[in-house]
């Protein structure tokens, strides 16, 4: 069973930087794509970046594209989003999840980060 733990979250002032990370285990982390996806109050949860297992073809969301950055470390099994320029609008929990590479769905799934951008 694979178990996803995120951090990083927190408060931040409007045009600052967050990285969050997301800590996988139970399974051989390469052989997992990873997404982040979000969940603004009141929102539909929302697809943001996504990272193919081996680190390549990384593709966003055109609302944070050239802000956020995906990246994976297939060492420490961790997935990050590194977010610059924050807007308030890119206020919501923030969550990491796995898609065995040959699938077609996200399986597993974390807690969430909240990240709060203040104005």
């Amino acid at each position: 069973q694979v178990q996803l733990v995120e951090s990083g979250g927190g408060l931040v002032q409007a045009g600052g930087s967050l990285r969050l990370s997301c800590a996988f285990s139970g399974r051989t982390f390469s052989t997992y794509a990873m997404g982040w996806f979000r969940q603004a109050p009141g929102k539909e949860r929302e697809f943001v970046a996504r990272i193919s297992r081996f680190g390549g073809n990384p593709y966003y969301a055109d609302s944070i594209k050239g802000r956020f950055t995906i990246s994976r470390d297939n060492v420490k099994n961790t997935v990050y989003l590194e977010m610059n320029s924050l807007k308030t609008e890119d206020t919501a929990v923030y969550y990491c999840a796995a898609r065995y590479y040959s699938g077609t769905s996200y399986d597993y799934w974390g807690q969430g980060t909240l990240v709060t951008v203040s104005s």
